[in-house]
């Protein structure tokens, strides 16, 4: 049962704080209109803002019957810095959404023996973490989200207030946007051959 600050639009749960930047995000992955994900506010998340994961009791289900969330931290705590999802500007929570949602695409296309074997993977080996982020990114950017993935990144990487530590973790596991732009010209390049 939803809570009243929740709306369900088909096979998603979102809750109402973030619906705008949620229908931005999900419109950017029509393949992902179908599949079940629920976003919900979790009190406490360690090194994330955000993270998507499988349902567990839909893990050793067919793909079209999984279900997966999107477990979101109200406020994000690194370093001693709390930063309000309220602080978050627009174009950067619909990147940040954007690139959960290329992690579920990537889930998605599993099976269910190489589902857990990549939570398996993902929790022991640090280049396997930073081959799943760079996949959610790549995913994202090509679902025409670029922009946003962009702004992501420049605003933690600007962000006065966080530690270097972490802008080092950033920097090492995910997409630069320099890695971005690249990805995008040679998506337009590849465009211009058909």
């Amino acid at each position: 049962m939803a809570s009243f600050d929740t709306t369900h639009l088909t096979n998603k749960i979102i809750p109402l704080s973030i619906i705008k930047e949620a229908g931005i995000a999900l419109s950017h992955y029509p393949e992902l209109e179908e599949v079940s994900i629920e976003f919900r506010f979790k009190s406490s998340l360690t090194k994330s803002f955000m993270k998507a994961q499988p349902k567990f009791s839909s893990i050793f289900r067919k793909k079209n019957e999984r279900a997966y969330v999107i477990l979101m931290s109200e406020t994000f705590k690194i370093d001693g810095l709390e930063l309000s999802l309220k602080d978050i500007p627009e174009n950067v929570l619909i990147g940040w959404l954007g690139h959960e949602l290329g992690h579920i695409m990537d889930y998605h296309r599993r099976s269910s023996l190489n589902l857990v074997l990549f939570g398996i993977q993902y929790w022991i080996s640090p280049n396997y973490i930073r081959e799943a982020e760079r996949m959610a990114d790549t995913y994202a950017i090509t679902h025409a989200m670029q922009d946003y993935i962009l702004a992501t990144k420049k605003f933690i990487l600007n962000h006065s207030s966080l530690s270097e530590k972490y802008k080092a973790r950033i920097r090492r596991l995910y997409l630069s946007p320099d890695e971005i732009l690249l990805l995008v010209k040679e998506q337009e390049a590849n465009k211009l051959k058909y």
